[in-house]
């Protein structure tokens, strides 16, 4: 014969409840990733069809993206070629940097000046 369980020999058991936090809108919006600018510097020793080139060996730019560019450094002294994360935007400017000389040039000695600049 069994025994019957009384009200008194049943224990009570609590299972905790996890309580939802209720997030701030602020916390609903996800970061923004910080944006730079590669800035292409102008000097007197490389030529434009130089940075048609470069801008599309390096970028995928076409020519006529490579010379309004080239143009605008040559006019403003400087041209942003790029706005990107900053990762992407030190590997460009490094890029820049490794181009190498414009044969076009005699006097040319090394590749273009680059830097970036947080937006």
């Amino acid at each position: 014969m069994q025994q019957q369980a009384t009200p008194d020999a049943l224990e009570t058991v609590t299972i905790p409840v996890k309580k939802k936090r209720r997030r701030s809108k602020k916390e609903d919006k996800p970061k923004e990733i910080p944006r730079y600018n590669v800035i292409l510097w102008n000097d007197d020793e490389h030529s434009y069809e130089y940075v048609i080139i470069m801008l599309n060996q390096l970028f995928g730019y076409p020519v006529e993206k490579g010379f309004q560019l080239a143009d605008t450094v040559d006019k403003q002294g400087k041209a942003i070629v790029l706005t990107t994360t900053l990762e992407h935007a030190e590997f460009k400017r490094d890029q820049i940097h490794a181009f190498g000389s414009d044969v076009l040039i005699q006097n040319c000695v090394g590749s273009m000046s680059a830097s970036i600049e947080k937006v």
